[in-house]
């Protein structure tokens, strides 16, 4: 393959993969026995779905700077989903510590997927 028809399986691919996701709505915290932790996973759920839009306008419109990169962007984006599962488990076990360490490494990751999907090919 070349490297621009490669590129363009790995970006079709990668579409695939982040549709298959249910973006996070809005949340009623008050029923969660635990809302301060529901809320704070819920934020950054957002901030996943978030990090997933500008990957995806990137990769998309071209400009993310290697496939290397692109791969390095997608495990942080694919990790950051599975800590959120992991968290919302926390926080509806009461486990706070737990829940806000994911949240943290959550964020982590979203902002490693925002930064890497903001550089440009040179």
């Amino acid at each position: 393959m070349t490297g621009s028809l490669n590129l363009m399986v790995v970006v079709t691919f990668s579409a695939a993969l982040g549709a298959q996701y249910v973006w996070a709505g809005p949340i009623n915290a008050s029923h969660h026995p635990h809302p301060d932790q529901a809320r704070a996973v819920h934020e950054a759920e957002h901030a996943v779905d978030h990090a997933w839009e500008v990957y995806h306008r990137a990769a998309l419109g071209g400009t993310i700077a290697s496939p290397i990169l692109q791969v390095e962007i997608e495990e942080h984006l694919h990790e950051a989903r599975t800590l959120v599962a992991q968290a919302q488990e926390a926080a509806e076990r009461g486990d706070h510590q737990r829940a806000e360490r994911m949240v943290g490494e959550i964020h982590i990751h979203a902002s490693h997927a925002i930064e890497g999907s903001k550089e440009r090919k040179q």
